[in-house]
């Protein structure tokens, strides 16, 4: 391939320091970390600019993978957080309109947090943004390409998640 970019500068320059530098993983690491750069501020952007707090935007999102309502613990679960620490949060989204408390379907001693239309609405602006950027850049794809890439992220990522020499 003809296109060359600053990371295969960056190898170049490292391969004379460290000489068993792979440069394949090297290349892909610091591309994967440049992206993941490119994205986060993409999406710190577009929240900045909708005047969402990434802590808002991800409770409004753990909320809209379930449908739009789920119970605190649920929310906390999806957030890798503790169940008490989802109050605050809650608070804060019922008071800008974004979420409501209300009487669970299932258990009626439970409280469930449902999204409002203004949350919804908040929500799918973000998304929009950083959807819209995601598409952009792996677009420079064919389909069959990024099922590859996809395919082989997910064997990377779940190496990544085992102990080594498990996988």
């Amino acid at each position: 391939m003809s296109d060359r970019d600053a990371v295969d500068q960056h190898v170049e320059r490292w391969l004379p320091v460290v000489p068993d530098l792979d440069p394949d993983v090297e290349g892909a690491v610091v591309r994967m970390s440049l992206l993941t750069r490119h994205l986060r501020e993409v999406k710190d952007r577009a929240l900045a600019a909708l005047d969402l707090q990434e802590k808002e935007y991800g409770t409004l999102h753990a909320l809209a993978g379930r449908g739009g309502r789920a119970a605190p613990s649920e929310i906390a679960g999806d957030l890798r957080m503790a169940p008490a620490s989802i109050t605050a949060r809650v608070d804060a989204l019922i008071r800008r309109g974004f979420v409501q408390r209300i009487p669970s379907e299932v258990d009626r001693r439970r409280i469930d947090v449902e999204l409002t239309d203004a949350g919804r609405a908040a929500w799918r602006r973000a998304m929009g943004v950083v959807g819209d950027e995601e598409q952009r850049v792996l677009g420079v794809l064919t389909a069959q390409e990024r099922r590859v890439l996809a395919d082989l992220l997910r064997r990377v990522t779940l190496a990544a998640g085992s102990p080594p020499g498990r996988i």
